[in-house]
């Protein structure tokens, strides 16, 4: 039931926008329904920890793994649509947007949230696809909101990229579907049903078809050398979807990607599907923080993030055991503080009316809460002590000495650059021995910092406590990936 509302209320309010001519209404309808989808999210996640998976139709399903990015998705969700009226707010008195492309912004914004839902909780891989192709195209023009050329030329890369990406991941799936009777439940085939028939699934087949699918949601994710979409995108892209991108579409993908290695390993074992794992890991973390030390523009470097973190998630599942757990919790930990990061640096784009990094002198005198919570948020996203993060790799670095100390030792290196690199662009923006500015200080809107102090405070919680039903989601994750 929680879930057929989460999708209806995220569906009225498109159409509910669609008609409405009055932009506080809009504002209105977005928040109380991320705040309606937020309260089932949590309420789905405690059912499927007390009483297993959670089935609302024979086309929806949720097991522990979809639980937690059905919360993610939920707390990401409201937070970015409470510092979106926010933010647009202040755009349209410098005169950047109007009322037309404010509507437009939280059509496509509750679109691409409902896609979100929709990959996540659908129990076919042909409606999982569907629903992420849709993240695609309505991302896609939120990648071009303001019509720059550079906006534009960064949304067809992205629309381009992702589409081909997708198209190969589709073309894996059809090849699972090679060892399902056609006739199976009238022709709709599940997860279950791929897992259920896994043992007739040729072994080379498999392999192929995995293949495929790593590399078409592996581009969504953004795991090198598929990972060329992100830096232009992110930095195009309003600031507000930045967090969705990076916290909530990240996880859905790599949702995707997880239930297919399931099947995989049930029909070759699961060393195949961790030596690729290990090998897009290692490279998305080495390509990441070589990119880094040059970076010009501040939401590419939270990109280059993105692309790191994907890698080290990458290798939790190929280590396996420890690392599956280290990887699952950097995924929650890395959702949330992408979202802080993003929402700051939207905070830094009011105020400097640029994102390039060299723009940037003295915002911790300028801006001060919103300079600290960037700074909080670099320290998190690098693994300092004593953040959530430090331990979800001590975790995935453990796993890894057992059976991979040389691939281990490595990543721990480039993990340092990516730390050395990120503290020297956060130091020449903060931390300039510059006292002339002309900017004037002070944060723009309370309500621009709001979202991002919520999920620090939620982060410092879930680093040293985790709730009893998200430890069970958790380990049942561990148990079953």
């Amino acid at each position: 039931m929680e879930l057929l509302i989460i999708i209806a209320t995220l569906i009225t309010t498109v159409l509910a926008i669609l008609v409405t001519k009055r932009r506080r209404m809009i504002e209105i309808f977005t928040i109380f329904s991320g705040l309606i989808v937020l309260v089932c999210s949590f309420l789905i996640a405690l059912s499927v920890a007390h009483t297993g998976v959670y089935t609302s139709t024979i086309f929806f399903s949720v097991d522990a793994l979809g639980a937690i990015f059905v919360l993610i998705i939920g707390c990401i969700g409201l937070t970015t649509s409470i510092y979106s009226v926010a933010y647009l707010d202040q755009e349209t008195k410098k005169g950047i947007v109007g009322f037309t492309r404010v509507k437009q912004y939280f059509i496509l914004l509750n679109v691409f949230l409902v896609a979100m839902y929709l990959a996540i909780t659908a129990s076919s891989p042909i409606f999982a696809w569907i629903s992420i192709e849709a993240t695609t195209l309505s991302t896609a023009f939120l990648i071009s909101f303001y019509n720059k050329p550079s906006a534009i030329e960064g949304a067809w890369k992205y629309l381009i990229i992702n589409s081909v990406g997708l198209l190969l991941g589709f073309f894996g799936t059809m090849l699972y579907f090679t060892a399902v009777p056609s006739t199976l439940n009238g022709g709709f085939i599940g997860w279950d049903d791929l897992l259920a028939n896994a043992n007739q699934l040729d072994p080379l087949m498999a392999k192929i078809a995995f293949i495929f699918v790593l590399i078409g949601y592996g581009t969504k994710v953004g795991l090198a050398p598929m990972h060329t979409w992100k830096p232009d995108a992110y930095s195009k892209a309003p600031a507000p979807l930045g967090a969705l991108l990076a916290g909530a579409l990240l996880p859905v993908a790599f949702f995707v990607i997880l239930k297919f290695e399931r099947v995989t390993d049930a029909v070759v074992g699961p060393e195949f599907t961790h030596q690729l794992f290990l090998v897009f890991g290692i490279l998305s973390i080495i390509v990441a923080s070589l990119i880094m030390f040059n970076a010009k523009n501040y939401k590419r470097l939270l990109a280059y993030s993105s692309i790191e973190n994907a890698g080290i998630i990458a290798l939790g599942f190929s280590f396996g055991g420890l690392g599956v757990f280290g990887a699952v919790l950097h995924m929650i930990y890395h959702s949330m503080v992408k979202a802080v990061m993003f929402f700051s640096a939207g905070n830094l784009l009011l105020t400097y009316g640029s994102d390039k990094i060299d723009k940037i002198k003295n915002a911790l005198r300028v801006i001060p809460v919103t300079s600290v919570l960037f700074i909080l948020g670099f320290l998190i996203v690098t693994g300092t002590p004593p953040f959530g993060i430090f331990f979800s790799k001590v975790y995935i670095l453990s796993a890894g000495m057992a059976n991979h100390p040389y691939v281990t030792f490595l990543a721990i290196f480039f993990m340092t650059l990516v730390f050395i690199g990120f503290l020297k662009h956060v130091t020449a923006m903060f931390l300039s021995d510059n006292k002339e500015s002309d900017q004037a200080q002070g944060e723009k809107s309370i309500w621009l910092v709001i979202p991002p102090i919520f999920f620090i405070i939620l982060i410092v919680m879930l680093s040293f406590s985790i709730p009893t039903f998200l430890q069970i989601l958790i380990d049942d994750v561990v148990a079953n990936y």
